[in-house]
């Protein structure tokens, strides 16, 4: 099959909606302009409702891959793109409550009368503290998926329940309106790759796959949405992201939740519960080792440079992303020879889909050579080997909240640069639920951990 041709339309402008209007009274007045991104909006709708190619589109949480929920064959689409494992649960966006309402009672169809408290009764009583907090915004919450349901088989992979948000992006949701449609929606990555930030990362891991990507600028939280479920007893958290545990907790009927995910892979015959759950995910082609929080610095150097010096390990250049304590350079490095290097330099500032300035959504890191003292009783000769090594160090930041916007965007920087082991300093998953969420993302990334 020929390569599609994927083409990046820039919405930048859409991302927040006019004050004191609706989704909808925006959408009449942008498409009355007949400006080039309400074009790009009608075009991915469109695309959306009758193609079976999925859409690149930004959220607040990351970039996702949307097709319509209630079309196998557009689900279908989703799976083939980012050649995803088909027993993987996906997340139904909607732009509205009224939106879910039409999933649960399908017998009345769209155009049926209901008030707001007929259609909030369908839902669980327990998410409506959840709903009335923290909607729109990254949380999905897993509902019973009714008899008849509209949704394609492939969104819920045989289970009876199906994850929904309702996104805090504007945009997303204006798309939303506009298709139509609710959007099953992963990330908008290949399968086991670090998450998008960017219609960049999108594009380098789908460009040839699809035909359309919707370019809002950066994400700003950087990972995805919290996944709970309510409908055990008691309920849990099946997902960790941008709504921490320690919140939900503060809403009635939430205060015992419980954690239930793990940051290894479950088990090859366990059913996946939610996204993110069973296959190793979030992994450039480097391989990885975090460093657990509470690691010494000086046994971390000793780990790197052995790892630098052994010719079974073969390696070649490697990356170090820091986050709150590791000096620049790890120590590999003196500080006259960091100060002759490339000075780390943040992208000029964009905005992120929250409207916010961002800074380190792409961050270029400073480089520099090893050099390599090699025991003289190892094969082949030290003669023969390179002298030097090169380095490639990158800085997150000390705050959770730009680690975890920049977290993605780093291990795919340094993939780009083709190094061999990418090293990270983790961090401290009790110093807030945001951190325990880029914890989670780093132990499914890494092949290796250790604490020394």
């Amino acid at each position: 099959m020929a390569a599609r041709s994927t083409r990046i339309l820039p919405v930048q402008r859409l991302r927040k909606a006019p004050e004191n209007q609706s989704i909808a009274e925006w959408w009449a007045t942008e498409s009355s302009r007949g400006s080039p991104e309400a074009a790009a909006v009608a075009e991915a709708a469109e695309a959306l409702r009758t193609s079976d190619i999925p859409v690149g589109f930004p959220t607040e949480t990351v970039y996702g891959l949307g097709a319509d929920a209630t079309r196998s064959s557009a689900v279908q689409g989703i799976y083939k793109a980012k050649q995803r494992p088909s027993d993987n649960p996906l997340i139904v966006h909607v732009d509205s409550i009224q939106m879910i309402h039409r999933i649960l009672n399908p017998k009345e169809g769209k155009g049926a009368a209901s008030s707001a408290t007929r259609e909030s009764n369908l839902i669980p009583p327990i998410y409506q503290p959840l709903i009335s907090r923290f909607w729109p915004g990254p949380l999905t919450i897993l509902l019973p998926n009714p008899p008849d349901s509209p949704l394609a088989k492939e969104v819920t992979a045989n289970l009876p329940t199906f994850g929904v948000r309702m996104p805090a992006s504007d945009f997303a949701r204006l798309l939303i309106h506009v298709a139509d449609r609710p959007l099953a929606a992963p990330s908008a990555n290949a399968s086991t790759k670090p998450s998008p930030t960017t219609a960049q990362h999108v594009y380098h891991d789908l460009h040839g796959r699809i035909d359309l990507i919707l370019d809002g600028g950066p994400c700003g939280v950087g990972v995805e949405s919290t996944v709970v479920d309510g409908l055990s007893d008691p309920p849990a958290v099946l997902r960790p992201g941008g709504i921490g545990i320690e919140e939900l907790r503060s809403c009635p009927g939430w205060e015992n939740v419980k954690i239930g995910y793990h940051d290894t892979s479950l088990h090859v015959k366990e059913v996946p519960r939610a996204p993110g759950m069973k296959y190793r995910h979030y992994s450039p082609k480097a391989r990885v080792v975090l460093f657990e929080p509470g690691s010494h610095s000086t046994s971390v150097l000793r780990y790197v440079r052995d790892d630098l010096r052994n010719t079974a390990v073969g390696l070649h250049s490697i990356g170090i992303v820091r986050t709150k304590y590791w000096i620049p350079g790890l120590g590999l490095a003196s500080e006259e020879q960091l100060s002759q290097t490339k000075k780390q330099e943040p992208s000029p500032p964009q905005q992120n889909e929250n409207g916010n300035d961002q800074l380190n959504t792409s961050l270029t890191p400073i480089s520099f050579d090893v050099p390599i003292d090699y025991d003289h009783d190892i094969s082949p000769p030290p003669s023969s080997l390179p002298k030097t090594k090169k380095v490639y160090d990158l800085s997150l930041g000390a705050d959770t909240e730009s680690i975890a916007r920049g977290l993605f965007s780093a291990l795919r920087t340094l993939d780009e640069l083709n190094v061999d082991v990418i090293y990270i300093e983790g961090i401290p998953d009790n110093e807030g639920d945001l951190a325990a969420a880029v914890m989670n993302r780093l132990r499914k990334a890494a092949e290796v951990g250790v604490r020394i």
